[in-house]
């Protein structure tokens, strides 16, 4: 059907309420905080309404460098978001060319709403208007929602206030006129500021119509709205995604079960404080996945939990990171993190006797502590201090920087059965000290390169002196050592034969694994190796997260 009309109810939509908000935007983000690849480009900028632009002028920010960073932000926001399950460009026809049989209207029901609830919530709604029989199809299929969809090219367009108006009444007359169940709804194109009553009533009727899977971002202004605490009645949701919110005061809520069939749960740019966090936690008892992207505040995330097996954490920056009691935790990722004025982020691992991967660890933003103990360069490393668990281990290190090198020999002793190692070779701005082939070898045995080390991956490397007096400790202690793979640094090398001055060394080394052996390749396209994006996280079925080459 050509028809651009939805079947929905003809009566009026609910009006969309328009308040003026004077609150001061609280929190400015660090442009270092943000890399410049890995954006999501379908994302256009969010015109700054006058009365925000007037606060950053007030406390000394200028509006247009402003507006231009939270582009960014949001960009980086969507580029994190799990893909929804149905194409904008799917379409359904009922004849071929060449046919003169409705093959469609012969298939029984159940599949037919299995067809529809993959469509675009336009194409499938149109089917409604085929006939009686296609009309309770609709109706009684499982939905998919993403309001991106309801407009022509609306990637292209949302930015326009007028157009997310249009959305916004559309996706008002969609919740009114199909019954449920909302398979998945992605809410990402409205301006919440002006309908924030509206959105109240658009989760409580996703939470009475058996909403599963819930993707709600704000544009962002302003930066500190607060999201409706109803979306912790949604008892039927199995994964949540929020963006761009200031997260509810769980304060007054009842301490009873929120969300008792959450699995999976994604908090981008979110205010958020430590309790609050706590709250959703406690009250998840079957969440499995945890991500959380852009996190730019004072924040300690404690890890109790008898259900989680999968902890990511991206471009983010903690005080604390602890792992308290979670005794199904199988992944822990850190990628992308930073410190804030200096202050290392403190890393504690407790409890986890099935923390199988675990990275990047980073010496110079991360303080360890395992056990009770706070490791340092030439801790003793004791049962305590140990976390024999861990097979897959990933480091982030400036080889050319003293105080990071000294900590590799003890950090890896804290990893006795470690059987994969990723290296990710820092930028070094100012080496400071000559770390040579001595240096390793005075080190003394690090049993799990001696013994159990059997696939070394090592990212961006740049061929200088520290990272190949690393690597010939390697080779010549690697007793078990299978492969080697050696990731180039993106853009570093200034030929061909630049590279293969740098990367021949390698080649000529002496290994103690005669057998090993070594394949050099060039980096992904994204900065961090695809890691920033949950949609392409692995989930805890694959062995080894960190690969990606």
């Amino acid at each position: 059907p050509a028809q651009e009309q939805f079947p929905f109810s003809s009566a009026a939509p609910a009006p969309l309420h328009s308040t003026e908000d004077t609150r001061r935007p609280k929190t400015l983000i660090p442009t270092a905080a943000l890399p410049a690849t890995a954006m999501d480009t379908r994302v256009p900028p969010v015109p700054m309404d006058p009365a925000t632009a007037v606060m950053f002028r007030l406390d000394g920010q200028d509006p247009d460098e402003m507006e231009a960073l939270f582009a960014r932000v949001l960009s980086y926001t969507h580029y994190a978001l799990p893909d929804p399950p149905v194409s904008v460009d799917a379409r359904l026809f009922g004849l071929l060319p060449h046919h003169s049989v409705d093959g469609f209207s012969r298939l029984p029901d159940v599949l037919l709403r299995n067809i529809v609830s993959r469509l675009p919530v336009k194409e499938g709604a149109r089917t409604a208007v085929l006939s009686r029989r296609w009309r309770g199809v609709w109706r009684s299929a499982p939905l998919v929602l993403v309001d991106s969809h309801i407009l022509p090219a609306a990637a292209a367009t949302a930015a326009a206030r007028g157009d997310a108006r249009r959305i916004t009444s559309a996706v008002s007359r969609i919740l009114a006129a199909h019954p449920g169940p909302f398979r998945c709804v992605h809410l990402t194109s409205s301006h919440m500021e002006e309908f924030h009553g509206l959105l109240t009533r658009w989760l409580r009727i996703l939470a009475n119509k058996g909403i599963q899977e819930l993707v709600l971002v704000n544009r962002p202004w302003p930066l500190d709205l607060v999201l409706p605490s109803t979306f912790l009645g949604m008892t039927t949701l199995t994964r949540l995604y929020l963006g761009l919110w200031k997260f509810p005061d769980t304060a007054g809520i009842p301490s009873a079960t929120c969300l008792p069939n959450l699995l999976e749960l994604g908090l981008c740019s979110l205010i958020m404080e430590s309790k609050d966090l706590d709250f959703i936690l406690d009250r998840s008892p079957v969440l499995e996945t945890l991500y959380i992207h852009g996190n730019l505040f004072k924040l300690s995330l404690r890890l109790v939990s008898q259900s989680l097996r999968c902890v990511k954490i991206l471009m983010s920056s903690f005080e604390e990171i602890a792992v308290v009691d979670a005794p199904r935790l199988e992944r822990l990722i850190l990628t992308g993190c930073w410190s804030r004025g200096g202050v290392c982020t403190k890393v504690k691992i407790g409890y986890a006797p099935k923390l199988h991967s675990l990275g990047y660890l980073d010496s110079g933003s991360h303080d360890l502590e395992f056990g009770n103990t706070v490791i340092k360069a030439g801790t003793k490393v004791s049962p305590s201090t140990m976390v024999p668990s861990v097979r897959v281990l990933a480091l982030e290190v400036r080889c050319g920087v003293r105080n990071d090198v000294k900590m590799i020999p003890t950090v890896l002793r804290c990893f006795p059965n470690v059987e994969t190692l990723h290296i990710m070779s820092g930028k070094t701005g100012q080496p400071s000290g000559k770390h040579n082939l001595k240096f390793w070898n005075e080190s003394g045995t690090i049993e799990c390169i001696s013994s159990r080390i059997n696939l070394l991956v090592f990212h961006d490397f740049r061929g200088d002196r520290s990272e190949l007096a690393f690597l010939k400790f390697f080779f010549e202690s690697a007793l078990v050592l299978k492969h080697v793979v050696i990731v180039l640094a993106n853009a570093w090398f200034t030929s061909m034969e630049d590279m293969h001055s740098k990367v021949n060394p390698l080649r000529s080394m002496k290994r103690a694994s005669a057998g090993s052996k070594i394949m050099v390749t060039g980096c992904s396209d994204a900065e961090d190796g695809g890691m920033g994006n949950f949609k392409r996280a692995p989930g805890s079925s694959i062995g080894d997260p960190f690969v990606n080459f």
